[in-house]
């Protein structure tokens, strides 16, 4: 009499279920396609920042931008709000900011410097209002100046604040990277083999 051989029952999964394995690797994968976007997503602040322009002035540059940009704006506060040393002031602070922030790291020093020179060469078209020649310009100037010390005062410790911060930075990563070298070289470095005693 012929015997048919049984089988064990194999469980064989479902087509479209996913096996344990494809499956933590499945969630693995969605972890880490969910994981740039997250890193991705940054304030508006931060994005309306990095599309600024970003330049990197030397000393002169800086000096020349700050110059040109006080006297530009003197000669607009003149036109629109009849030389008013107040809007003068206050455009005089971010012009200092964006001094400090654009020039080059090997020229912070001089952010702090040239800021007040720009201050007093952009006062020349808003002063001497009685055309008193070169004599009123030079009473009319340094009034503005002792008058509107505190805007001043205010833009410079702002760039002063900004290189600061910058040089600080700067020296951080500088000693990181030191360490850094140090590290890998000592993890390079060979040590001679022992001779085994005689």
């Amino acid at each position: 009499m012929e015997q048919h051989r049984t089988r064990p029952p194999q469980h064989r999964p479902r087509r479209g279920m996913p096996v344990p394995a494809q499956a933590a690797r499945g969630a693995g994968a969605e972890v880490r396609r969910g994981a740039p976007a997250a890193r991705r997503a940054a304030p508006p602040v931060v994005r309306t920042a990095r599309r600024m322009p970003n330049p990197r002035l030397t000393g002169l540059g800086s000096g020349l931008f700050c110059g040109a940009s006080m006297f530009a704006l003197a000669c607009l506060d003149r036109l629109l709000f009849g030389a008013s040393l107040v809007v003068y002031g206050v455009l005089f602070l971010p012009v200092c900011a964006l001094t400090a922030v654009w020039v080059r790291r090997g020229d912070l020093v001089t952010a702090p410097v040239v800021v007040p020179l720009a201050f007093a060469f952009g006062l020349l078209p808003i002063t001497d209002e009685n055309g008193g020649g070169v004599g009123g310009h030079a009473m009319g100037l340094i009034t503005a100046l002792a008058t509107q010390a505190g805007w001043l005062y205010g833009g410079t410790l702002i760039a002063g604040l900004i290189a600061t911060v910058r040089k600080i930075r700067l020296m951080a990563r500088r000693a990181a990277q030191r360490r850094a070298q140090a590290k890998a070289a000592a993890s390079h470095r060979v040590v001679p083999p022992t001779r085994p005693p005689r």
